[in-house]
């Protein structure tokens, strides 16, 4: 009996650490009262702060734009890299996998310090270009990886069907090889956004004076205290991570269909 305990002594135990904190956070972006800790009543007022704060509405435009200008370098570096290590057998294709996903590894704060000294040397002015670079090097690993995964069990009988039956190379990859990997491209394009989206370590030793993110600004705003207004932001930023996450999850299930099974087709 004392080991099935053990079990719901660890979930009870993670739940109060993880989720009570995040939950307190969401029930107080609705309190009516400035002090967050005091509740004084149920209210959206925060929230219609938050959408009339221009500064916070540039730094969530530029946080948008950052992430999906990294996503889209990103899957173009990552499914290109997963289809041509499948295409190609070489001893080396695992150690090389391996350095791919260095950066998703290595801890922010010195891959942050690392893209700082590099950027400093090569003279580039930090800003949104910086910010690109540095968000789309650990944005290329999930989408690599989720890719070259589906690529694995994928059944390559499929493409040379195709071109035995006079299909060029690019109606092979528009036809056969896209649609199977193209829920793991949409699954590590979600979890790529999540992550650039969610980033402060790493954009705090990148940006510039003139560039914004949503989450380096409320990292700043949180020096002068814990607002309801900031709660009401975490809260939405919570809102956004959940979908792109769930949707990834979801997509990634369909990743998991049969080789050589067309997502789409029954």
């Amino acid at each position: 009996m004392k080991k099935k305990k053990w079990p719901f002594i660890y979930v009870a135990v993670i739940t109060i650490l993880t989720y009570i904190p995040i939950l307190l956070t969401v029930v107080y972006s609705f309190n009516a009262s400035k002090l967050t800790s005091i509740w004084e009543g149920f209210s959206l007022k925060w929230y219609r702060e938050l959408f009339r704060d221009r500064d916070l509405g540039e730094a969530l435009a530029g946080s948008l734009i950052l992430a999906v200008l990294s996503c889209t370098f990103a899957v173009l570096i990552g499914t290109s890299g997963a289809l041509g290590m499948s295409r190609r057998k070489r001893k080396l294709n695992e150690a090389v996998a391996y350095v791919s996903t260095l950066p998703i590894m290595i801890p922010e704060i010195i891959l942050g310090m690392v893209f700082l000294s590099v950027f400093s040397l090569m003279g580039l002015p930090f800003g949104m270009v910086t910010l690109v670079i540095a968000h789309t090097t650990f944005c290329v690993p999930y989408i690599f990886t989720m890719v070259r995964a589906r690529l694995v069990g994928m059944d390559h009988s499929l493409e040379e069907a195709a071109l035995d039956l006079g299909a060029s190379k690019w109606q092979v990859f528009r036809d056969v090889i896209l649609p199977q990997i193209l829920p793991a491209i949409l699954s590590g394009v979600l979890l790529a956004f999540a992550m650039s989206f969610d980033d402060v370590v790493i954009s705090i030793f990148v940006t510039g004076p003139k560039v914004n993110t949503l989450p380096v600004k409320i990292y700043t705003k949180l020096k002068t205290g814990v607002t309801p207004e900031i709660n009401a932001l975490a809260t939405v930023m919570l809102f956004v991570i959940l979908l792109c996450l769930i949707g990834a999850y979801l997509l990634g299930r369909k990743c998991q269909a049969p080789a050589g099974e067309i997502p789409g087709e029954k």
